[in-house]
């Protein structure tokens, strides 16, 4: 990884402070096929991808956060939109997405993405 030591990013008219990018930004990110073989479409920071049974997967990042209280944001999409997501186990290294239906009956489904920010170790 590289380091960018300046103060600010500028494009000429305005100015960011790099921390606030950097702060800002997803740590890790996946989207991923959530039924039959699981796999990734796209990552940043993925070390891998666990199926746990119907609706439920465990992802492991490859940096890990300084702590289990990192935010992520989760969500899927599938056959049926009636999704509640539910993210749960929380490690430093891991996050579980947990997806149910509109009837609290665990469901997998086509797409799953989850988005984690926080500070890395």
């Amino acid at each position: 990884m590289s380091t960018l030591n300046v103060a600010n990013i500028t494009d000429g008219t305005t100015t960011v402070a790099t921390g606030y990018v950097v702060n800002g930004s997803a740590k890790a990110w996946v989207n991923f096929n959530g039924t039959g073989t699981i796999a990734a479409r796209n990552s940043l920071n993925l070390s891998s991808l666990t199926d746990n049974g119907v609706g439920s997967y465990t992802v492991t990042v490859s940096s890990a956060f300084s702590a289990a209280d990192f935010a992520v944001s989760l969500t899927s999409a599938g056959r049926s939109y009636n999704n509640l997501l539910i993210g749960s186990e929380m490690t430093a290294s891991t996050f579980r997405p947990d997806i149910d239906n509109s009837s609290n009956a665990d469901v997998d489904r086509d797409y799953v993405m989850g988005v984690a920010h926080g500070d890395l170790a």
